[in-house]
Order: structure tokens, then C-alpha cells, then sequence
């Protein structure tokens, strides 16, 4: 089989950056990021854009799909595949096969199973019959257009709950569409750890992000006039400095409870890539941010 993408996927905190950054210094190939996160300026330690991972010989490893946006903007998973597939386009057109890195499922199943994904436009009389609704008749009714809702955070969010709706209800009106997305035959490695490892891993990873200034980071953000609320909605490390920050709970509890739902977060992701593979997704598991085993793997299968 020929692979045109190489895909190197795991939980948080688990080394797939390093180890993608050093495959595509290895091979002359480009790195295009899969994390939702990653794609906003100014969130650099909470999301951990170790940028330093991408340097090897006093030589950056090419990155895409970090910093492209600001805060502000609400990044779609549409947005994030007409980006990918823009940038596959470009590389491979240059003999190149991408190395696509990364710890959000949904994103790489976009790309993976080539999701077939509208660009929407805002539905105004919609939107005015919608403001009438409650947020439990919302939610009732995009389940109702879509049983298998990917984000369940658009049923906490009434603007995204709308959205999601208009969305759905667009997709429905238009199910003859052509997708244009490119063809992907991808070659996928996933990293694991023995649970007290990783658990350990995103601890002592916690602790170094935290002396670096994640908190200073979060301050800076709210000063540039990002509310509380939209902190909030990018979770984890923003949610929870920000209660710290507005006197909701101590350090010790920031800490404790941050790291808890790190752990949490991490068997999340853990649980939609066994989705995957139960849903026809070959993904080959190393154990541990083992480069030998890896690049062991693609030579064989990529002769």
C-alpha cells in the first residue's frame, strides 16, 4: 500500500510531539498539527507549543497549523480541514509526505475519514427562531439532527448549540455535495504508556508548565481582553488558572483539581482512539516514545 500521510497520535503529555518532529527531521518532511488548542497566538504553555521539540541541530522541523488564529475566533473542525487539506495539497505536490501530530481525535479523524464538511453560512431567520428556544429544547433538538454529536460541549454553550444546529440543518439541506478533500491513505502510530507512566508524565508535566509562567500566561490573556468565559470554554489549564486567578479556589486546589482532569482528559482520548480502531482505523501502538520501534514500523511499511 502506499501511504501518502504518516499520522502520530497519543493522550496528552505522552511524547508524540518529540518523536514526530524527529521523524520529519529524519525524512525531509513537514509536520502539520492536530491539536485544537494549538491553533490560537498567545496560548503558548497551556497548550504546550514546546516549540524547542521542533529544533534538532540548530534546525527547525517546518510546523503548521500553529498560531493561525487569534482567541477570538471560534476555529471549526471546517476550518481545520480545508487548512489541512490546503497545506497536504502543498507539501505532497512537492514529493513530500506529510507527518500530521497530535492528540485531538476529532481533527485526525476528519482528516482520516475524510468527513464530509460544509462551509456554513449564518442562517439569520434561524437564529431569530432559535432565541425562543430553551437550551434544553436546543440540545434536544440537535440530538434529534445529529444522534452521534462529536462535541459534547455544544450542548453547554447556547452559541455553539445554535451553531451546531444551523450547521446540521444546512448539511441536511445540502447532502448532494461534492467533497473536494483530498485522498488520504494514512500510515498511523499511536504512543502508550503504562498508566502510573503517563500519570506521572502529565504531573511532572503540570508542574514545569506552571514554573514557567502558565499562570502569568492566563493573566496576560484576560488583560488582552479574553473574558473569564471564553478562558472557561478552552478548558483545563485556562478554566482552572482562571478560577485560581479570580480567588475560586487556592493553589492547592488549582493544582489538584487541574491535574485530575488532565488524568481524565488523557483516558478521553485514549477512548476515542480505541473508537477508531473499532470502526475499521489500523493504528499501530508502540510502547513509550520509542523512536527505533517507530521508525522501524514505517520502513517496513512504506517500502
Amino acid at each position: 500500500m502506499t501511504f501518502n500521510l504518516i499520522v502520530i497520535l497519543g493522550p496528552t503529555a505522552s511524547g508524540k510531539t518529540k518523536l514526530a518532529a524527529r521523524l520529519a527531521r529524519d525524512r525531509g518532511s513537514e509536520i502539520i498539527s492536530a491539536d485544537s488548542r494549538q491553533v490560537y497566538r498567545g496560548m503558548d504553555i497551556g497548550t504546550g507549543k514546546d516549540f524547542g521539540e521542533y529544533v534538532f541541530d540548530g534546525l527547525a522541523v517546518p510546523c503548521h497549523l500553529i498560531d493561525v488564529v487569534d482567541p477570538d475566533y471560534e476555529f471549526s473542525v471546517f476550518d481545520y480541514q480545508m487548512n489541512f487539506s490546503r497545506l497536504f495539497t502543498d507539501i505532497s505536490s512537492r514529493g513530500v509526505v506529510p507527518i500530521m501530530v497530535g492528540g485531538t481525535g476529532l481533527y485526525i479523524e476528519a482528516v482520516m475519514k475524510r468527513y464530509r464538511l460544509l462551509e456554513v453560512p449564518e442562517n439569520v431567520q434561524l437564529r431569530h427562531e432559535l432565541e425562543k428556544e430553551e437550551m434544553k429544547e436546543l440540545a434536544k433538538r440537535l440530538i434529534e439532527l445529529n444522534p452521534a454529536v462529536h462535541n459534547t460541549t455544544d450542548l453547554l454553550d447556547r452559541k455553539r448549540l445554535v451553531r451546531a444546529i444551523e450547521i446540521m440543518e444546512f448539511t441536511r439541506a445540502h447532502n448532494n455535495h461534492e467533497s473536494h478533500f483530498p485522498s488520504i491513505v494514512a500510515l498511523a502510530i499511536g504512543i502508550r504508556w503504562e498508566r502510573s507512566e503517563l500519570r506521572q508524565r502529565i504531573t511532572d508535566r503540570l508542574n514545569a508548565r506552571l514554573k514557567a509562567g502558565m499562570i502569568e500566561e492566563v493573566e496576560k490573556l484576560h488583560r488582552s481582553g479574553i473574558g473569564w468565559e471564553k478562558l472557561d470554554f478552552f478548558g483545563l489549564e485556562y478554566r482552572y488558572v482562571g478560577l485560581y486567578l479570580r480567588g475560586m479556589m487556592s493553589y492547592g486546589e488549582m493544582f489538584q483539581m487541574l491535574n485530575t482532569r488532565i488524568h481524565q482528559f488523557a483516558k478521553k482520548q485514549e477512548t476515542w482512539f480505541r473508537r477508531m480502531e473499532k470502526k475499521g482505523t489500523t493504528i499501530h501502538w508502540i510502547n513509550g516514545d520509542d523512536y527505533g520501534k517507530a521508525r522501524e514500523i514505517i520502513n517496513g511499511l512504506m517500502k
